[in-house]
């Protein structure tokens, strides 16, 4: 007897979830992070009809099933279904139902590639029907785990993810009583991903890493190579980048030793995608010289998988490398790698041409065109055109509806539909647009829905129909709000596209709202709710944005703080809004209406303006520089609203930045009217957002306090990091204002000891002296702890060790920390270090200052802090006392509070 292990594919709607169409050149390659593609074989029943007729029938039927699995391994799904449901008659027939529950299962994966659910529903059923009629015995055992595999997947598919977990559980068990190890590391692999889809991290990670144990104990190397390679796909997709590379580099080794080429194609093409994941990311936090080396490493991998790939596996090897050297493009161009481009889509045409329509080959032809439509823009040279970019999409439309492939015709009509959008034929554009959008809601494909409800908002905004527009836009953004848990646990590709595929869609809707209120002469109300519903939008951008950045949701009970603003009439709320041709500005006054304000400024104007205003806030001698840059930033944000602001007697400001003015301290921004840092006229904090952690005044709360910090230089993890030799006298004057400390310098400055005393006692301020730095890679925000780089996902677990602590830590105070240079987003680490600790306050520096006026100016605050005051207004005085000896802003303007201001 022989049984190959049934086995599947990732679920599409993971893998086109949030991508534009310019990165869909990873998509095939990304199909295998669960376990590769395998229909079951055959098993040999008893046999009850005379001998010479069933040897023929058997031989017959053997020949379809093979056949069947050919046309599947070939993707050519229409074929392979056609044998394989004659393959389940003949079955029948001869009353053989376990190799008929057999092939009902293949013929359920079938199904679900050609995108017919509800006929893959009913043959997995049908199979597992007839299974439980029939004998126990292993070869029974070994078909129903296969069959509660394949219905697994389908629950998954389906968004059925808590069923699909429970289903691979169950067949988990029988593998296990089997003995089955090689499909119950499949199955493993499988159910970790439906673990990330429910959020359960831990639990995901552990089943990954008992996965790896077990794999490096097996003899049979095609499995062992096969898992390894699942195993890397999957930690690339939960953004373990490094993990990945690693346990993908051990499989190519075993697949060489199993000498298939096959399998070394498949680990070269993972490598690639691996390498080229990494450079992208090093790219987005300014790593350039690193992300360089990676996107090279890359190329090499796509080059040797093209050379002995068969040739769906080749395609996909040229697709990633084209689309890789037009990322090249994008940074840095010049004629030979334009070349090179121009020759390889030349290649890529040709293998096009040749493949046998199928599944892979629709999304082929769609990769393709979105590559040359991006390519068009890089070049000049004849050969390339609209009509050939749309003659491709024409045949993907084709093929999709031939093989009955709903998805992909949905995003075949769509794409088309841009291509008429770039071409400026708008009707034609809003009919393929709408028919797109009508296929994805029959087949409730959420995650491409909102990307055609998006195109038809711009279409119907580019015709003037400000009204529709609006509402398609709307539409689009609750899509994305159903969306937002399979946002979080989208593949670390998918990720990169948030900001250019995600976040446009929030604004845009926000900047039609916003006209809309600005051109109307309504009433009152309806202005006010234009106004809330806009803050709200860009509020739900935000909270995506930080969940984007964990990969979970991270926030705990919280107040809206408009509520809070009530309490406190001294202060008011400060909310800007980065937008294409102007910055938004909505105020929020104590007891009063939203105010709305304007300033006509490009976005590429703001961000030159932040981006030279944070060069020169770390150079102690460009004061005057940073003056002039800030002034520019102050006539933006406060000037419209001064008045209000004096009339109301505002004390306090608190800020809900947006982009890349999260970057910057606010408190420095100059008033060259009055000569003034608007630190010299209020109490300043930030928020991540409209909602708050439960806040509560400082001054109603026994201070006292875990103080530790790292003096002595060290070196972690390969870094440098140079002595802060005014530590341990900024401890001390803590201790002096605070008695009720507990002090862990230097060597006792480990996590562990950290967790035991948090885990014994409670504390309303942790204060952290240390080097640390935020960026927008969780994986670069850390903290130096004596021994480690104590990294911002860590945090948790960390400072909340004890669910028997009747409170959160009031503040949690950050002192010599920086943000990462050369990334635009850095500041993002910041706010999710204050999420993260579960502080109702976090107060962090954005660089590195002289730890002399650290000391002073931390002295200071917690001197103030007894006094009764707010955490705003204490952090103030300690700025400005500061400030009053040292007149330049690198030493008091890096300090920020975050959170709650009482």
């Amino acid at each position: 007897m022989i049984i190959k292990h049934c086995v599947f594919f990732r679920r599409l709607r993971w893998i086109f979830q949030f991508l534009k169409f310019s990165s869909l050149a990873l998509v095939t390659s990304l199909l295998c992070n669960l376990s590769p593609p395998v229909l079951a074989n055959l098993t040999y029943p008893n046999l009850k009809h005379p001998q010479t007729q069933i040897q023929h029938l058997v031989t017959h039927t053997q020949s379809l099933v093979e056949q069947g699995k050919a046309f599947y391994e070939a993707g050519q799904f229409a074929e392979a279904l056609k044998v394989l449901e004659q393959a389940a008659i003949d079955f029948k027939n001869t009353g053989d139902q376990l190799n008929q529950a057999m092939v009902l299962s293949n013929l359920s994966l079938t199904y679900q590639q050609l995108g017919q659910v509800t006929e893959g529903e009913k043959a997995i059923t049908q199979s597992l029907n007839l299974l439980q009629s029939l004998n126990t015995s292993k070869d029974y055992f070994a078909i129903i785990g296969q069959a509660l595999d394949v219905q697994g997947k389908l629950q998954l598919m389906q968004g059925q993810t808590e069923a699909a977990l429970s289903t691979w559980q169950k067949a988990a068990e029988i593998y296990q009583q089997i003995g089955d190890k090689e499909t119950l590391i499949s199955n493993r692999i499988n159910s970790a991903q439906a673990m990330q889809a429910l959020g359960l991290y831990h639990q995901a990670q552990k089943t990954l890493t008992e996965v790896e144990q077990t794999l490096t104990s097996l003899t049979k190397l095609p499995i062992k190579a096969a898992g390894l390679l699942s195993l890397g796909n999957v930690l690339r997709s939960v953004g373990d980048l490094d993990k990945s590379r690693t346990i993908l580099e051990q499989s190519l080794v075993v697949a060489k030793q199993v000498q298939s080429s096959k399998a070394i194609a498949d680990t070269l093409l993972s490598l690639g995608n691996t390498a080229f994941t990494q450079g992208k990311s090093q790219l987005t936090i300014g790593n350039t010289e690193f992300a360089q080396q990676q996107i090279q490493a890359a190329l090499r991998f796509y080059q040797q998988t093209a050379t002995i790939a068969p040739p769906t596996t080749r395609l996909q090897a040229q697709l990633n490398q084209l689309s890789l050297i037009l990322e090249i493009l994008n940074n840095k161009s010049d004629e030979n790698t334009l070349k090179k481009a121009l020759g390889l889509s030349s290649q890529i045409r040709s293998e096009i041409n040749k493949s046998l329509p199928s599944r892979n080959s629709v999304y082929a032809r769609i990769q393709f065109a979105s590559i040359l439509k991006k390519l068009r823009h890089q070049t000049t040279i004849n050969g390339l055109s609209n009509l050939d970019i749309a003659q491709l999409l024409s045949t993907a439309v084709q093929q999709a509806q031939n093989l009955r492939d709903q998805r992909a015709e949905s995003y075949a009509l769509g794409f088309l539909g841009g291509l008429y959008e770039n071409n400026k034929q708008l009707s034609d554009a809003l009919a393929l647009t709408e028919k797109a959008l009508f296929i994805a809601q029959s087949i409730n494909a959420s995650d491409i829905i909102y990307q055609w409800q998006w195109q038809q908002g711009r279409l119907l905004k580019q015709q003037g129909d400000i009204k529709d527009a609006i509402v398609a836009y709307d539409a689009a953004y609750k899509t994305l709000e159903s969306l937002r848990g399979d946002l979080v646990t989208a593949s670390q590709d998918v990720q990169f596209s948030f900001r250019e595929n995600v976040e446009p869609v929030y604004r845009e809707l926000v900047e039609l709202q916003l006209r809309t209120e600005n051109l109307e002469q309504g009433t009152p109300e309806s202005s006010q709710y234009k106004l809330k519903q806009a803050r709200q939008v860009v509020e739900s951008l935000q909270l995506a944005e930080l969940n984007n950045f964990f990969r979970s949701a991270c926030l705990e009970p919280i107040v809206e703080i408009d509520k809070v603003v009530t309490q406190d009439k001294k202060a008011a709320i400060i909310y800007p809004i980065i937008l294409p041709n102007s910055l938004e500005l909505i105020l929020t006054l104590p007891n009063q209406q939203l105010r709305h304000y304007t300033s006509n400024i490009s976005q590429e104007k703001v961000q030159s303006t932040i981006a030279l205003l944070h060069e020169y806030l770390p150079d102690v001698a460009a004061t005057s520089e940073v003056k002039q840059q800030s002034q520019k930033i102050y006539d933006w944000l406060i000037k419209p609203a001064q008045a209000e602001l004096s009339n109301n007697g505002i004390t306090t400001l608190v800020f809900v930045l947006d982009g890349e003015l999260r970057n910057i301290p606010m408190g420095v921004l100059y008033d060259q009217q009055n000569k003034k840092y608007l630190i010299e006229k209020y109490a300043i904090a930030l928020t991540a957002g409209l909602q708050l952690l439960d806040p509560k005044p400082l001054q109603k709360v026994q201070l006292n306090a875990l103080i530790a910090g790292v003096g002595e230089a060290r070196s972690i993890e390969g870094r440098k990091f140079s002595s802060l030799k005014n530590v341990a006298g900024e401890l001390k004057e803590i201790q002096m204002e605070i008695p009720n400390s507990q002090e862990f310098l230097n060597q006792n400055f480990i996590d562990n000891n950290l967790r035991k005393k948090l885990q014994t006692s409670a504390f309303s301020v942790v204060h952290l002296a240390t080097h640390g730095e935020f960026s927008s890679d969780p994986e670069r925000t850390f903290l130096l702890t004596w021994d480690k780089l104590l990294k911002v996902k860590q945090f948790d677990t960390l400072l909340r060790v004890s669910d028997k602590r009747s409170r959160n830590i009031e503040l949690l105070v950050l002192s010599a920390c920086k943000t990462a240079l050369g990334d635009q987003r850095a500041a993002l680490g910041l706010a999710g270090i204050a999420v993260r600790a579960g502080a109702r306050s976090t107060l962090a520096s954005l660089w590195s200052v002289d730890d002399q006026s650290t000391a002073q100016l931390m002295s200071e605050f917690y001197r103030e802090l007894k006094t009764g005051i707010s955490k705003a207004q204490a952090l103030q005085r300690a700025q400005l006392a500061v400030f009053a000896k040292e007149k330049s802003p690198y030493f008091w303007a890096p300090y920020v509070l975050v959170g709650n201001w009482l």
